[in-house]
């Protein structure tokens, strides 16, 4: 029977410690000084185990049933609670150098210094928010395949594939971190890989039909939308860069007198400066931009909010409102659809077109060197490029 507030209260000392059940595993232990303890005995991977909740009254009955259930409900996850209960104890006394938690937070602290990314540092520590709902409290060397796998299972459960599979490589490089730290002996998630269902690759949206790549043009420059979108939308055509790449783009990073464009390497997906050439009619449009002399160094700021860069959003939302909707066509397509007829027109090295992509090597030096080697190639296929989309603007 459960234990009621008089029962305890009246359990006297002995010359002998003793204990009266709760029921499920909780018991109440009495000592011969008068102290009485809440415990809850548990087994985990074979072994016999003890959880203590602290003393009665400081814990409540109610609270020491609670602590029993959120322990019960990790057991049923196959995670040791004592190991979590000595890690938030360690983590309050400040002395968790192991966890999950400090170890992850340590992990995108050093990702940070080294320059990756924000927007990709960001999706990281959002993908790690789905582990340290399980994991983060539990010491790194405690944490085994299952434990991952219970995380992963239920990101998967919601159909959510590639989040699943991005979680385990995302944890992994924890792992790989702590190994590296000495913290951690090996990497849990190796053994996972074929225990996911793989999602089906999905590829952006794009027109690569010639005809209707050029209705897209046209209604792009017959755009008459509000704020910089349809200026957006054109150099997106012309230049087809990443759209985060255009989207954050600053005064400072454009040369008008030389027509180039500097992406920093912080902005770029490989982590590597990235120069474009500016063809007249994208200097054109840049031009008109600056006319405006707005306060900000932007040159898509948000229309509400000057200081930060335009929505990704925006230019979606700009196609679908043309008639080109998010399955058919997206401001990331442009760069298939100029690959495409790039390599289409047979005029140019496919290897300066992969520059001018900024699809990075796998051998740095031979990158660096594409880069220099193609420079007037590329500046002569955006000329062309252009002019070409420029003509389909006229076509009927």
């Amino acid at each position: 029977m459960p234990l009621t507030d008089s029962e305890i209260e009246g359990f006297e000392p002995r010359a002998r410690s003793y204990k009266r059940s709760d029921g499920h595993a909780l018991y109440i232990f009495i000592t011969p000084n008068g102290s009485k303890l809440w415990r809850m005995s548990y087994r985990f991977e074979g072994k016999q185990k003890t959880l203590s909740f602290g003393s009665y009254p400081i814990v409540s009955i109610e609270e020491a049933r609670d602590l029993r259930t959120r322990a019960k409900r990790l057991l049923r996850q196959e995670i040791d609670p004592g190991a979590v209960q000595r890690s938030r104890k360690a983590r309050r006394r400040g002395r968790a150098p192991t966890t999950f938690d400090v170890i992850a937070d340590e992990f995108l602290e050093k990702r940070r210094l080294e320059g990756l990314a924000e927007t990709t540092l960001s999706k990281k520590a959002w993908l790690l928010e789905f582990a340290r709902q399980e994991l983060g409290v539990m010491p790194i060397t405690d944490i085994r395949p299952r434990d991952v796998l219970v995380v992963l299972r239920v990101a998967e459960a919601k159909g959510n594939y590639e989040t699943a599979k991005r979680l385990r490589t995302t944890i992994g490089e924890v792992f790989r971190f702590a190994v590296a730290t000495l913290r951690a002996e090996t990497d849990p998630t190796p053994v996972l890989r074929g225990a996911l269902i793989s999602p089906k690759v999905r590829h952006m949206p794009a027109i690569v039909d010639a005809p209707k790549f050029a209705c897209l043009v046209r209604a792009i420059w017959a755009y008459e939308g509000r704020g910089r979108t349809a200026s957006a939308l054109k150099l997106m055509a012309l230049l087809f860069p990443r759209p985060g790449e255009l989207r954050k783009a600053t005064w400072s990073e454009i040369d008008l007198n030389r027509s180039t464009w500097t992406i920093p390497a912080e902005r770029m997906k490989m982590r590597r400066e990235h120069k474009k050439p500016l063809p007249p009619a994208a200097v054109q449009i840049l031009m008109d931009l600056r006319g405006r002399n707005d306060p900000v160094d932007l040159v898509f700021p948000a229309m509400t909010k000057p200081d930060r860069p335009m929505s990704e959003n925006t230019m979606n939302l700009a196609l679908q409102r043309l008639g080109f909707p998010g399955d058919e066509m997206t401001p990331h397509g442009f760069r298939a659809s100029a690959s495409t007829f790039l390599n289409e027109s047979g005029l140019w090295n496919p290897d300066a077109i992969e520059a001018e992509l900024a699809h990075v090597d796998t051998k740095s030096a031979r990158s660096i060197y594409n880069r220099a080697k193609y420079w007037t190639e590329r500046v002569a296929m955006m000329n062309w490029w252009a002019e070409r989309v420029v003509r389909q603007t006229n076509a009927r």
